[in-house]
């Protein structure tokens, strides 16, 4: 049976009763499935509590050793697993997970230049660790990772929770055909985020291009599509972004080549 991936953003995270819905409907999925979650804001405000800048580049969040330190409470402790609890009460049996448990998603720091963020990785593919990842599926548990890797050398590293999704489900596809959704806040890449009738139900790469010349897809949406691309490219079957309180339903938009 085909593997499903499936991503959410901090806005479900930061809302309890979306977050609420969204483990209902996660754990209603067949397995095997594969859960890879944001982080929301809790680290802000958790920085702000210790009297710790935040610090943001583009949208992208500078990480610092003591922001570091932050987001692994946050997103590897709190969050990671208040999730796996919720779904351990709808009988999903499943871990929680960093990148460094089991060497599961080694990465690489960020080369500095030109910008420097900090304790940032960037993840090879092809060092995932795909046996320990079978070894779980075929166990019938489902892995949560929050989007914390490790640099093999001691330290964890910050990873965007995109580029984890898209990642793992392209090694996935070592072990079985596979799908990957993206769910977040809206029903999917809009003309218009003020109209609920200007989804757009597919993009291509000449679709991408336009949008992204009119400026209908910028900022935050760009990394997360050049994801799917990527994700289609390296053999994942279908990847479709989507609203989180539609994840079992057949609605979204799908990136194809």
């Amino acid at each position: 049976m085909a593997i499903t991936v499936v991503k959410i953003g901090g806005n479900v995270i930061d809302n309890p009763g979306a977050l609420e819905a969204f483990v209902k409907d996660f754990a209603r999925l067949p397995a095997p499935k594969i859960l890879v979650h944001g982080g929301g804001k809790l680290a802000t405000a958790f920085s702000r509590q210790l009297g710790i800048e935040t610090r943001m580049i583009e949208g992208r969040r500078i990480t610092d050793k003591e922001t570091l330190d932050v987001v692994t409470m946050v997103y590897a402790g709190l969050v990671n697993k208040n999730i796996v609890a919720m779904l351990q009460r709808e009988k999903c049996n499943c871990i929680g997970l960093s990148g460094a448990d089991a060497n599961i998603i080694p990465a690489k720091r960020r080369d500095p230049n030109p910008v420097d963020y900090g304790y940032v990785g960037d993840i090879d593919v092809d060092m995932i660790n795909v046996s320990a990842l079978a070894t779980l599926l075929d166990g019938g548990i489902t892995p949560v990772f929050c989007a914390l890797t490790h640099d093999g050398h001691g330290s964890m590293l910050n990873s965007n929770a995109d580029s984890v999704a898209s990642a793992v489900a392209i090694a996935a596809t070592k072990l079985d055909e596979v799908d990957l959704v993206y769910c977040f806040e809206l029903p999917g890449v809009m003309r218009d985020i003020d109209d609920a009738n200007s989804l757009i139900c597919d993009i291509d790469e000449a679709a991408y291009a336009h949008l992204r010349q009119e400026g209908v897809i910028s900022k935050g949406m760009i990394p997360k599509i050049d994801n799917a691309f990527s994700a289609v490219r390296q053999g994942v079957r279908c990847v479709v972004i989507r609203q989180a309180q539609d994840l079992g339903r057949k609605t979204g938009t799908t990136i194809h080549l």
